[in-house]
């Protein structure tokens, strides 16, 4: 194994003639944020998704891979060199500081690089190497003469993260509109922001945002952006349901995907029978509990309706219209991801249909779930959907008269029916079509 002094470096060639190899960080006394720069030929952040850490967990070539550490470190990154594009001519591990202090608060720490099960080299440092640093870059692997090496860094920013983006990336007038690596970094650090209170507030869902995580990866959604809504069936044939805690855990896994469309822990969630209710949202430091307590305040109820749920979450997104008649498009930034949860048909099929055929001028996109065997329609124009359990559901994904088709539908035997992967993916089926197809009609700016 290599000890390696600051400015010291190490060619690869020899060392991993594949360029095959894991780089591993520790650090003892100061909780730490680890990521990973591409940087191109001028040492600048030119594309955003070369800049490597828990919530972007992987270049779009796989040439970077973030995970969890081992033996002793807290973070690595698995490296396949030759995966990188032309246009990345530098890896840059770093580490900032997660909270209060400075890095001289340091006790240790080291990077190192491992390939085949043996370590090849080290670099290590502490505190005393330190002043009043924020942030630091702790090692460089680089392109030269056609070959890889590695350097050890040990370059601390005294302003912590955003520093070391701006380093990056070029000056920043905080007056103006930030340049795309400032940007990257408040996108970045809001992230990691969320991962830290996923891990304090609600440790159940962190397998559950990186399984999230991964399904969006394959539809090219990882920095994908909208809010999420969450809408419930509270008739009282959901009582098995809600009483053996299903709801509750299905309700979890929304919310995780929630996190991962956006940085603020939380998802509105609408409640629907007989009538439409609009509790607090489901959040982090609420969600263990969440399902239990909204359904104490708002008892099982009589009848179904789904036009009434649609039009309630219509006027709160967009109330302008307040759930009314709407036949020219409207933008927004965001779009809006509902998932809609029912057992049984609706008493206002009428009027459901007018909600999403109106809603297809505005950007939300509707996901309706049946959970069990629905309760079969007896009318006519439905005949074609006799075999289905939700007839009107199954019409619904495949109603005339929308300006785009914004709605997917399946079913369910039980909510915990589908493993996590499964049921991820199954939520991704139609979605990023319509996310094409909204854009294409101006839905979203």
């Amino acid at each position: 194994m290599e000890t390696l002094s600051k400015g010291q470096r190490l060619p690869l060639a020899n060392l991993v003639p594949d360029g095959v190899l894991q780089v591993g960080v520790a650090a003892q006394g100061l909780a730490l944020d680890v990521a990973c720069f591409g940087l191109d030929a001028a040492g600048k952040l030119s594309d955003e998704r070369y800049m490597t850490f828990f919530n972007q967990p992987r270049t779009p070539c796989g040439g970077v891979e973030a995970r969890a550490g081992s033996g002793g470190d807290m973070a690595e990154f698995a490296l396949q060199l030759a995966r990188l594009p032309a246009g990345i001519d530098r890896l840059v591990v770093t580490a900032s500081i997660d909270g209060g202090g400075v890095m001289s608060q340091l006790q240790s720490g080291h990077v190192r690089l491992q390939a085949g099960g043996r370590e090849l080299a080290r670099f290590a440092f502490a505190g005393s190497d330190f002043a009043q640093e924020k942030a630091v870059m702790l090692a460089e692997i680089y392109r030269k003469d056609g070959g890889w090496r590695c350097m050890a860094v040990g370059q601390g920013f005294n302003g912590g993260l955003d520093a070391l983006v701006q380093h990056f990336g070029g000056e920043v007038d905080q007056t103006t509109p930030a340049a795309p690596a400032a940007a990257a970094s408040a996108v970045m650090q809001a992230k990691i922001n969320l991962e830290k209170r996923v891990e304090r507030e609600a440790p159940q869902l962190v397998s559950l945002v990186k399984q999230a995580g991964v399904s969006l990866q394959k539809v090219g959604l990882s920095e994908h952006r909208a809010k999420v809504c969450l809408c419930l069936d509270i008739s009282g044939s959901m009582g098995r349901l809600y009483k053996e805690g299903l709801v509750q855990r299905f309700a979890e896994r929304i919310l995780a995907l929630g996190c991962k469309f956006d940085d603020d822990g939380e998802i509105d969630v609408f409640l629907f029978g007989k009538n439409v209710h609009h509790p607090a949202p489901m959040a982090l430091s609420n969600c263990n509990t969440y399902v239990g307590q909204a359904i104490q305040r708002h008892p099982l109820e009589g009848d179904t309706r789904y036009g009434a749920a649609m039009q309630a979450i219509r006027a709160f997104y967009f109330p302008d219209k307040a759930g009314g008649e709407r036949t020219r498009p409207v933008a927004a930034e965001l779009p809006v991801y509902v998932m809609f949860v029912t057992d049984g048909g609706t008493s206002d099929q009428a009027t459901t249909e007018k909600q999403l055929r109106w809603a297809s001028n505005e950007p939300i996109f509707w996901q309706f779930m049946g959970i069990g065997k629905g309760r079969k329609s007896k009318s006519k124009f439905l005949a074609a959907f006799a075999d289905s359990d939700f007839p009107f559901l199954e019409k619904l994904d495949e109603l005339q008269g929308r300006l785009v088709d914004n709605a997917n539908y399946f079913s369910v035997s039980s909510p915990d029916e589908h493993s996590d992967a499964e049921l991820y993916d199954l939520l991704m089926t139609e979605y990023p079509g319509w996310l094409k197809l909204a854009r294409g009609h101006g839905l979203l700016s």
